[in-house]
C-alpha cells in the first residue's frame, strides 16, 4: 500500500484513493460543501483545498489523488485562510436571515463559518435579487440562499435520471433552476426530494404545512385524525437522541396524542390493505392477461416519472393508489360518523407525497382524501416547538378500526418491502397456503436491481426490486427492448426506499440507512402477525365495507387511474 504523511503521521492508503478520502479514513476532518462520496468529484467549492509538498498552489483534496510518499499538510494557516476568505464571500451575497431560515439549526454554510472563526463582514456590495419558487406543491426553491455547490445538480441528474435543474447564466449571475428558469410546476421534477437532503443550506426545502395543522388543532369545529407511515417510526427518533432504526411507533402514537390530534392510525395498516389489493390484481393479470410486468404505484415520484418519462408503461402502473392514500379515502369514507368535520393529516418520510396529496384523483366530489402532509422533519420540528421530549413517553398504541397492521405493512417503509409483502399473499392467493419461508431474501437489500424467482404450483414468478429511479430507467429499457421474464416489478424513487426519503432526516449515511432497514427486518423477524391477508381487521373491514379486493367498493376507495403528463424540458 503507498504511504503518505498527513500533518507530519506517515499513514497507509488506498492507491486509488483522494486526498480527502485518506484524510477521513484516518480521523482527519477537512470541510467541503460540493463535495458526495458516491460521485466523481467536482472540486467546485474549493473549501477542501491542502497543502502537498511540491505543489505550488492549494489543490482541491476532493480530486487530488494519493501518491506514493506524498506529504499534505490539511490545516496550514495558508490553507485555513484560503477558506476563510471563500466562506466570506459566500455570506456577502447570501441573506442575512438566519434567524427565521428553515436550515438555522443545521446550515453547513453557518456551522462551517462558526468553526473557521468568521465573525464579521469583510466584503461589501449589492447584493444579487432573485426570485423564490414557490410554484410546487412539494418543494420550495430559494435562489437567494443557493451557493452553486451544484449538489442538486448531480443528485438531480446523474442519481435520479431526472434533470430537472441545471446551472443557468455565466458568471456572477450564475443560478440553479429549472429550463427556462420557470417554475418547478411545470418542469419535470418529480418531487422526489432527494435535492433536499444534499442542499448544504436552506435554497431548497419542502412545502410546510404546520401552520394549516396547527390551525386545524385549535379549531374547535374540527375532528384531526393523523397517520403515520412505517418509514417515519424507524427514523424519527433520532431527531430524539435514539439509535437509527429505533421503534418509535408506539412513542409516536403517544405524542401525536398530546399534540391534540383525536385518533392516530398507522399507515402500516392502509399497506396491508395495498398488498391485499396489489396482490389480486396480480393473480388476476397473471390469470387473464393483463399487462406485464405489473408495477407498484406506491412511490408518488415513481408515478411521475413515469407518466412523464415512459407514458408507454402507464398501463403496467396498479391501479391501487398508494397506503397513504387508501388510508386517507377510508378515514372520511361512510365509515367515519363525522367524516364532514375530519381534517386528515398524514406524516410521510416523502416530499412528494404533499403532491400525491394534492393530485384532482385524489380526491372525490372536490373534498381530497388527505388534506395535509408533513414530512419526518416537520413532524420533529412540532414536537420540539410543543416542548415533547419523544424519548421520555411511554408507548401507546394506535386507534381501531384501523390500528392492526401487520409486520409485512411495515416492510414497505424500506426498498424491496411492498415486494416481499405482496409475493407472501400472493403466494397464499394462488395456493391457499402461505410460503414455507416467509422470508424473501432474494428481494431485500437497499441498493441497485435485485431479482428473484418464486415458483408457484408450476407457475415461476418472476420478480424485480428497484431502488432508486436510475435503475428503474435502466430496467424500463430492458423491458421496452423484448425482456418478457418478469410478472412484477417494485420501484422506490429514493435510493434505498422510503427510509431515505426526501421528507426524512438530513446527512442520513450509508450505514445509518441500512440501520433503518434493519431495522424493519427486525421487527419482521419477532413479529407475530407477519403476513396482510391474516391481519383480522383487513378482513372485517372486506366483510363490513369493501366486500372483497378489486370489488365495487375497493375500486371508489382504494384505486385510481393514471395519464400522460406534457412538461418544460
Amino acid at each position: 500500500m503507498p504511504t503518505i504523511t498527513i500533518n507530519d503521521i506517515e499513514v497507509n492508503v488506498e492507491a486509488d484513493e483522494t486526498v480527502l478520502g485518506a484524510c477521513r479514513r484516518h480521523g482527519v476532518r477537512i470541510p467541503t460543501l460540493c463535495h458526495l462520496a458516491h460521485l466523481t468529484p467536482t472540486g467546485a467549492c474549493r473549501l477542501c483545498v491542502v497543502e502537498v509538498e511540491g505543489q505550488r498552489a492549494l489543490v482541491p483534496s476532493c480530486a487530488f489523488p494519493v501518491a506514493d510518499g506524498m506529504k499534505v499538510r490539511t490545516h496550514s494557516a495558508r490553507a485555513v485562510e484560503a477558506r476563510r476568505v471563500i466562506v466570506e464571500l459566500l455570506l456577502a451575497n447570501h441573506p442575512d436571515d438566519c434567524l427565521y431560515c428553515v436550515r438555522n439549526a443545521d446550515c453547513q454554510l453557518r456551522e462551517l463559518a462558526a468553526e473557521l472563526g468568521v465573525q464579521g463582514r469583510r466584503f461589501h456590495g449589492a447584493k444579487l435579487r432573485y426570485k423564490m419558487d414557490a410554484s410546487s406543491p412539494a418543494i420550495i426553491r430559494d435562489p437567494a440562499k443557493c451557493i452553486l455547490c451544484g449538489k442538486c445538480v448531480r443528485v438531480c441528474e446523474e442519481v435520479m435520471k431526472v434533470g430537472c435543474i441545471d446551472f443557468i447564466g455565466r458568471g456572477s449571475t450564475t443560478t440553479v433552476g429549472p429550463a427556462l428558469d420557470q417554475g418547478l410546476n411545470v418542469s419535470s421534477c418529480v418531487n422526489c426530494g432527494q435535492c433536499i437532503l444534499v442542499c448544504p443550506t436552506g435554497a431548497l426545502s419542502e412545502h410546510t404545512a404546520v401552520p394549516a395543522v396547527l390551525a386545524a388543532l385549535n379549531d374547535p369545529g374540527r375532528t384531526v385524525v393523523v397517520q403515520h407511515a412505517p418509514a417515519v417510526a424507524v427514523t424519527l427518533g433520532e431527531q430524539f437522541g435514539l439509535r437509527p432504526g429505533a421503534d418509535t411507533a408506539g412513542l409516536m402514537n403517544a405524542a401525536l396524542r398530546r399534540l391534540g390530534f383525536a385518533r392516530v392510525y398507522e399507515t402500516a395498516f392502509a399497506a396491508d390493505l395495498t398488498v391485499m389489493e396489489e396482490a389480486s390484481e396480480l393473480v388476476k393479470r397473471i390469470r387473464e392477461g393483463g399487462p406485464l410486468p405489473m408495477m407498484t404505484s406506491c412511490s408518488p415520484g415513481w408515478i411521475k416519472y413515469v407518466e412523464q418519462f415512459r407514458p408507454e408503461f402507464i398501463p403496467n402502473l396498479s391501479s391501487c393508489k398508494s397506503p397513504q392514500m387508501m388510508l386517507g379515502a377510508l378515514i372520511k369514507s361512510p365509515l367515519a360518523a363525522d367524516a364532514d368535520r375530519v381534517f386528515s393529516v398524514s406524516i410521510m418520510p416523502c416530499v412528494a407525497k404533499k403532491f400525491e396529496a394534492a393530485r384532482p384523483e385524489m380526491e372525490r366530489d372536490g373534498v381530497p382524501d388527505v388534506d395535509a402532509v408533513l414530512t419526518t422533519r416537520e413532524l420533529a420540528g412540532l414536537l420540539r416547538q410543543r416542548g415533547i421530549e419523544l424519548a421520555l413517553l411511554e408507548p401507546e398504541p394506535a386507534d381501531d378500526p384501523f390500528g392492526s397492521r401487520s409486520t409485512a405493512g411495515r416492510l414497505f417503509g424500506g426498498s424491496g418491502g411492498v415486494m416481499e409483502s405482496a409475493l407472501r399473499t400472493a403466494h397464499w392467493m394462488l395456493t391457499g397456503r402461505d410460503l414455507a419461508e416467509l422470508r424473501v431474501s432474494s428481494v431485500r437489500g437497499v441498493e441497485g436491481v435485485r431479482e428473484c424467482r418464486v415458483k408457484i404450483d408450476g407457475l415461476e414468478l418472476g420478480a424485480a426490486v428497484v431502488s432508486g429511479l436510475g435503475q428503474a430507467a435502466a430496467l424500463l429499457d430492458q423491458i421496452r427492448a423484448g425482456r418478457s421474464d418478469l410478472h412484477f416489478i417494485e420501484v422506490m424513487t429514493c435510493p434505498g426506499g422510503c427510509i431515505n426519503g426526501g421528507g426524512q432526516l438530513r446527512a442520513a449515511v450509508p450505514e445509518v440507512v441500512r440501520a433503518r432497514q434493519q431495522a424493519l427486518y427486525a421487527l419482521d423477524r419477532d413479529g407475530s402477525l407477519r403476513t396482510a391477508h391474516g391481519n383480522e381487521s383487513i378482513q372485517r373491514l372486506y366483510a363490513e365495507f369493501l366486500g372483497e379486493p378489486l370489488g365495487e367498493m375497493s375500486h371508489r376507495y382504494l384505486h385510481t387511474h393514471y395519464a400522460p403528463r406534457e412538461v418544460v424540458r
